[in-house]
């Protein structure tokens, strides 16, 4: 990655960004590294610009600070598609890239419209995860129906018949990546009986850990 680039510049920022999150709310490096299960030295060193945040770091910093995850890693905010040229129009649900060049992996915010709640499974080759930033979706996957709300995150193999569309009156907003076969999301995980925000539901249904799982 160039050291110039859009990418290098906007993860620059997340190191400052989450330190002005934590000295506003008055929140001390050992409570935040209490209430994540993050060493409070790899919270220093990430606020600090030392550690390059990921994905494992930044989910559970979300949830601990109630704010969406695109606050943390400053993504373009959603808007109308009509008047921006940024978000892009797939199938009636709003798109915005968050990978430029192709990968092993790729990464979108997605919007999807409340009117789009009828489920329409579909297959093809693939493993994908997802988190929920706002609003509550409900994810068809094989025989499973569930219904997820902010801060939960789930992942499956799109070869089982598969769809997710928002439930109730209002859109919802999603983070989705995209792997070919075999790339699983890298996600420490422990089995849970029960769901509370910011865990990860398998395709099976199954609890996977929430931020109190994630290593630093």
């Amino acid at each position: 990655m160039e050291e110039h680039s859009p990418i290098a510049a906007a993860l620059a920022q997340v190191g400052p960004r989450l330190k002005h999150i934590r000295t506003r709310r008055g929140v001390t490096l050992s409570a935040l590294a209490e209430a994540t299960g993050i060493s409070k030295s790899t919270l220093s060193r990430l606020e600090s610009g030392q550690r390059r945040p990921s994905l494992e770091l930044l989910l559970p910093l979300a949830q601990a600070h109630q704010v969406p995850l695109d606050e943390l890693v400053g993504a373009p905010e959603v808007g109308d598609p009509r008047i921006r040229s940024t978000p892009r129009v797939r199938n009636g649900r709003t798109v915005i890239p968050l990978t430029s060049h192709p990968g092993p992996l790729q990464a979108w915010k997605s919007v999807i419209p409340a009117e789009q709640n009828r489920p329409e499974p579909c297959t093809h080759e693939g493993y994908e995860w997802l988190y929920v930033l706002s609003g509550r979706l409900r994810l068809v996957v094989a025989d499973h129906d569930l219904v997820m709300g902010p801060g939960e995150a789930a992942e499956f193999d799109t070869r089982l018949p598969h769809w997710f569309g928002p439930t109730g009156d209002s859109p919802v907003e999603i983070l989705n990546l995209f792997g070919r076969q075999g790339e699983r999301m890298h996600v420490r995980a422990a089995p849970r009986s029960r769901t509370s925000p910011g865990q990860q539901r398998s395709a099976t249904g199954e609890v996977l850990g929430g931020p109190d799982d994630v290593g630093a």
